[in-house]
This record gives C-alpha cells, sequence and structure tokens, in this order.
C-alpha cells in the first residue's frame, strides 16, 4: 500500500507502507540459494563448453555436482525454516489476490525444482556407472551403467533446468516491478538491510497547491 503525504510547500510523497520483512536466518537462505543457482548455470554452462571429457571439465562437473547437494541441503533447509521457524510478512493490502496467488505458485514451483534437480542430477550420474566426486570424497559407481533410465534422467534434468530458469525470471522480473515501480515494500521484505534502505527511499513529485 502506498500512501500519499502532502509538504507545507506543496511536494507530495509517495512512502511504501511498511509491509514487514522476513527473518535474517531467512534472508541469509534466500540469498545463499541465489548464489548457488548461479554457481549451477555457470558450472553447467562452462562444463558444455570445456568439453565432457577433459580434465578441465571433470573438475567443473565434480564442482557442479558438489553444488548440486548443496543447493537440496540449503533448500530443505529452507523449507524446514519456513515451516517451524520464519517470520512471513505478509503481502501489501493494494495486491491483488490473483497477483499473490501467482506469486505463491511461482514461489512454491522454485522449492519443488530445487528439490527435484538435485536428484535428477544424481541419477544421472549413478546410472552413468562410474565413480564421482562429491565435496572432498571419491564416491565409487554405486549401480551398472544403464543407458536408458540414464536417458530419462538427463532429459527430465535438462527440462527442470529450462522451468527453473522460466520461474526465477518471472520471480525476479515481479521483484524488481514491485520493488522499482509499485514500490510497495514487496522486494524490500527480501533485501539486506542497507539496500532495503535505499530503495524505500519515498518518491517526491512536484504538483500545484490550491489557493484559497
Amino acid at each position: 500500500m502506498i500512501k500519499n503525504f502532502e509538504s507545507a510547500d506543496g511536494l507530495v510523497v509517495n512512502a511504501p507502507a511498511s509491509s514487514g520483512r522476513f527473518d535474517p536466518t531467512s534472508i541469509v537462505l534466500h540469498w545463499l540459494t541465489v548464489l548457488l543457482i548461479i554457481g549451477q548455470f555457470t558450472t553447467a554452462w562452462l562444463h558444455e563448453a570445456v568439453g565432457h571429457g577433459t580434465g578441465l571439465g571433470l573438475e567443473i562437473l565434480a564442482t557442479h555436482q558438489t553444488m548440486g547437494a548443496l543447493t537440496w541441503t540449503v533448500g530443505l533447509a529452507r523449507l524446514i525454516w519456513r515451516r517451524g521457524f520464519a517470520h512471513l510478512p505478509p503481502f501489501p493490502e493494494s495486491m491483488p489476490k490473483p497477483q499473490q496467488w501467482i506469486a505463491k505458485a511461482n514461489e512454491y514451483g522454485l522449492y519443488v525444482l530445487l528439490l527435484v534437480q538435485p536428484i535428477t542430477g544424481l541419477g544421472d550420474v549413478v546410472f552413468h556407472g562410474r565413480p564421482f566426486t562429491l565435496f572432498i570424497w571419491h564416491v565409487p559407481a554405486l549401480l551398472a551403467a544403464d543407458a536408458g533410465i540414464r536417458s530419462v534422467f538427463q532429459e527430465v534434468h535438462e527440462l527442470g533446468a529450462k522451468a527453473l530458469l522460466a520461474l526465477i525470471g518471472l520471480h525476479a522480473g515481479a521483484a524488481l516491478f514491485h520493488g522499482l515501480v509499485l514500490r510497495d515494500g514487496v522486494l524490500q521484505r527480501m533485501l539486506p538491510s542497507f539496500s532495503s534502505l535505499i530503495l524505500s527511499r519515498p518518491l517526491i513529485k512536484k504538483t500545484r497547491t490550491s489557493t484559497a
């Protein structure tokens, strides 16, 4: 909700009403997830560019796999924290209900993909039938190679990556629209404190004042 205030010199200030903020733990986990996802897509693209069979390619793949395990762990931690401990500020009153439903559906979709993507990636690795590296451990081959099952996991993993990009684009675009255009406090709820203060500066515009 945006409230208008008129000053004595005829300036109208559009200030976003406070909609509350997420708790610090939720904010930290959110931005840690963002960094991990950036790392995931970066290593995936680098792996394709460098080549699958090269030594550097194998190192990049190991990094991708490790970051996938971290992403799954952080995603699960976010769900547990959100379920039992997080402070969840409400949407602003000015936000229409359909937009709130879309925002919630987008958020749930992101959670699902954050948990499913590492699992499909693991399936791809396991049914490759070869040893792999996870964190600092060298894991031996767990199952015999099965090209058919592996191709299914690969396809689902690739489709999941495209869906994840689409949902992230929608999520980021909506957040920026709320933060830079509507200025209704939605974006500031998940920003670090210093960024929130900058984007919360009121919009000031000159208007005519009537005289008696």
